[in-house]
């Protein structure tokens, strides 16, 4: 009996060791200049889109195992100081992808390729077939977003505005139609929807009304003052310019 006692007490330590073991896998730290933006300015609101199915994609990417904004400290560091410039006039950030894993980028070519048209796809792409998205510079093979220098964002009006949760199997509006008729966002009206790849999401288009200029300027001055320099096809994406272009693929997990 004493001897069958010793045994379960050495298995029951061995358990707790492997739980140990894995638990420290699971919470392996991020690469030495990475860091959670959550940890740098909790204020910032998140709304990581390939953690979900409300993407155009339509499905979680591979490398999203959670909805967490990483970056780099000089990245968290200037967009805390954007949200501290927005914050007095009503205004917060809201991020909607931050570093993404190379295997995500691998997960979006490979998808572009399949020949697989999808009328929830044609929502973020209406007048194109998705092979023509790397062809027209709207997806690389190589992005800015791996090297955690590259960030994709919005304004949102403080306090937040309630909206309805994203119905994967609703008949939403093209990216380019009216906001209150496209898929559910809090963002202010930017005139094109998130991850539009249509000449209207470009920055400087002039298809768009005198209020949704206003709150792309008020985005683009807010973010040029810190430093960031805009994509022009895509009035949300914004880079850092500086040394440091390694591109990461670790995953996205929770901290």
């Amino acid at each position: 009996m004493g001897m069958r006692r010793g045994t379960i007490r050495c298995l029951a330590v061995l358990a707790g060791i492997l739980a140990f073991a894995r638990g420290g896998l699971a919470a392996s730290p991020l690469p030495a200049d990475f860091v959670y933006l959550r940890d740098v300015d909790p204020s910032i609101l998140q709304d990581m889109r390939y953690a979900t199915a409300n993407n155009f994609v339509g499905r979680v990417l591979n490398g999203y195992e959670a909805g967490e904004c990483i970056v780099t400290r000089s990245v968290g560091a200037a967009l805390r100081r954007v949200q501290q410039d927005l914050r007095p006039r009503g205004l917060s950030l809201k991020m909607y992808d931050c570093y993404r894993p190379q295997r995500a980028v691998d997960d979006m070519y490979v998808w572009a390729q399949d020949g697989h048209e999808t009328a929830a796809q044609h929502r973020y792409n209406p007048k194109m077939s998705k092979a023509d998205l790397f062809r027209l510079g709207y997806i690389a093979r190589r992005s800015g977003h791996s090297t955690g220098k590259a960030v994709d964002l919005t304004i949102v009006q403080l306090p937040l505005r309630q909206v309805r949760p994203f119905d994967p199997a609703a008949d939403y509006a093209d990216c380019t139609g009216p906001q209150t008729l496209r898929a559910p966002d809090s963002s202010v009206d930017m005139g094109a929807g998130y991850d539009c790849s249509d000449e209207k999401a470009h920055t400087g288009s002039r298809a768009i009304t005198a209020d949704q200029r206003k709150w792309r300027d008020t985005l683009v001055s807010a973010m040029a003052k810190q430093g960031f320099v805009n994509f022009r096809l895509e009035w949300w994406h914004f880079s850092l310019p500086g040394p440091g272009n390694t591109a990461y693929d670790f995953p996205i997990a929770k901290p």
